[in-house]
C-alpha cells in the first residue's frame, strides 16, 4: 500500500518536532520508530514502509486534549493496555485527520507527561527565549 506524500510530510514534521525537544532521541524497538526522553517513550511514530496505516501514538493526560484526540477519525485508545494510561493512537491519513501543528502540540504534551522536571525546565526556558525573541522583533 502506497503512503500518500502529504501524509509522509506530516509524519516527518511531527518526527522532527519530537526530536528537537530537550534530550529527545530516536530509537527503533519492535520495528517501529519512537522518540524517547531519558529512556522513556513519549511518542510512537509507527512504521513508514506502507505495511500499516501511518499514525502517531501519544500520552494525553489533559482530559480536553485526550477527548479531542479520540474524536479524530479513526483514533482509538492505544493497544497493549496503554490506552488505560491515556495513550491515544491517531491516524494521519483519513479526511479530517489533525494537522501537523496540532499533532506537535500533542507530542509536546506527551513529552511533558514522561519528562523529568529538569527536562521540562529546559523546554520552558527554550519556549520563553523564543517568545522573547519574537517580542523583540
Amino acid at each position: 500500500m502506497a503512503v500518500p506524500r502529504n501524509v509522509l510530510r506530516k509524519r516527518e514534521k511531527v518526527r522532527d518536532w519530537a526530536l528537537r525537544l530537550p534530550g529527545a532521541v530516536e530509537e527503533h524497538p519492535w520495528g517501529e520508530t519512537v522518540a524517547k526522553v531519558d529512556r522513556k517513550v513519549f511518542v510512537f511514530l509507527g512504521v513508514d514502509d506502507g505495511s500499516h496505516p501511518l499514525g502517531v501514538t501519544v500520552k494525553l493526560t489533559d482530559e480536553t486534549a485526550h477527548a479531542h484526540a479520540l474524536a479524530c477519525p479513526g483514533a482509538e485508545p492505544a493497544g497493549y493496555g496503554l490506552g488505560k494510561a491515556g495513550w491515544v493512537r491517531v491516524p494521519l491519513e483519513p479526511a479530517g485527520a489533525p494537522p501537523a501543528e496540532l499533532l506537535c502540540d500533542w507530542v509536546e504534551e506527551s513529552y511533558r507527561t514522561v519528562a523529568t522536571k529538569r527536562r521540562m525546565a529546559e523546554l520552558d526556558a527554550r519556549t520563553a527565549e523564543r517568545a522573547a525573541e519574537r517580542t523583540a522583533r
